[in-house]
């Protein structure tokens, strides 16, 4: 898949896709409906599939103090993107430049002249432009006067659940990995690069990878059984683990993060890039009155995770 930044990367050979068009928070079947409109309309021109979404989020720029909220990090929609066949990413940089551009304006320069779009595909709900001025009703007109297809893909529905980004935000805070999977269509994830911690794990006999979950709306604080994929370097492959989403009370007051403890496995991952999908939430996090105490439930969980994992399959 190829990544194009609209503002200092885009060459003639880029324009022309048929495009999705959203900030598509999770890449959730929704989504995925809208996208695969997007392809089948390429496939006809024919054009190569295209997504144009925005880094950072809109909401992030109008309240950047706001609780985090984001399902995924840039990294991990980008991963996610690429498994579903996009040919070109096309990431838009909201700031004050972007933002200030009235629907019309949106369609003609960016859209239209900037990335000659052959086809859009968007929701139902979709609004854009300065005071989000634009619906698709306008996108339509724009269309018709400036030379792409447009296609209003109507909402998902599917028996039993509400495909949403609220409704998987608040799966993964009950700690319901697989229910929101199952609105998802695929593993919650969590990608980034491993950092350097405290090894205190390393002590224990359970060495850790460290990962941030900054600027993440994070599944509930706990235990989970993990899927691992290393995407980076030597030891690049798929692995089973256990992981801790959280404060880690038994050693103090610390930043949340993810720490993962990767199954039958011996290397240096720091400065690699991992992606951890969380399967099955284990228990809450504790405070343990000993060290011995922690690593006796650790041996536990680690036990429980290999039976929950022995039949999952990665997607």
């Amino acid at each position: 898949m190829q990544t194009i930044r609209f503002w200092t990367g885009l060459k003639r050979d880029d324009r022309g896709a048929s495009v999705a068009i959203g900030n598509f928070d999770g890449v959730h079947l929704g989504h995925q409906h809208v996208i695969d409109i997007a392809r089948r309309k390429g496939a006809e021109l024919p054009a190569p599939l295209g997504i144009v979404t925005f880094e950072p989020h809109p909401r992030e720029f109008f309240a950047p103090t706001a609780p985090p909220f984001r399902l995924m990090n840039a990294e991990t929609r980008a991963h996610r993107f690429a498994k579903l066949g996009v040919k070109r990413l096309y990431g838009l940089p909201f700031d004050a430049i972007l933002s200030s551009l009235s629907a019309e304006r949106f369609a003609r320069e960016v859209l239209a002249d900037g990335l000659g779009v052959r086809h859009v595909v968007v929701g139902a709900d979709f609004q854009f432009g300065k005071g989000r001025d634009g619906d698709v009703d306008s996108l339509k007109a724009f269309g018709e006067s400036m030379g792409f297809g447009v296609t209003v893909a109507d909402l998902l529905h599917i028996e039993g659940l509400e495909i949403s980004s609220t409704a998987i935000r608040k799966a993964l805070a009950e700690g319901r990995p697989r229910d929101a999977a199952a609105m998802l269509g695929h593993w919650h994830r969590i990608d980034g690069e491993v950092f350097g911690g405290d090894q205190r794990g390393r002590e224990l006999g359970y060495p850790t990878t460290n990962m941030s979950v900054n600027r993440l709306h994070p599944p509930r604080f706990g235990i989970y059984a993990v899927k691992v994929e290393v995407l980076t370097g030597p030891y690049k492959g798929h692995y089973d683990g256990a992981a801790s989403v959280g404060v880690r009370p038994t050693f103090g007051d610390n930043q949340p993060n993810l720490e993962t403890f990767i199954f039958d496995f011996s290397g240096d991952l720091y400065g690699e890039h991992l992606s951890v999908a969380f399967i099955e939430y284990l228990r809450p996090e504790e405070k343990f009155d000993s060290l011995d105490d922690l690593v006796a439930q650790m041996d536990k969980d680690c036990a429980r995770a290999r039976e929950i994992l022995a039949g999952v399959e990665i997607t």
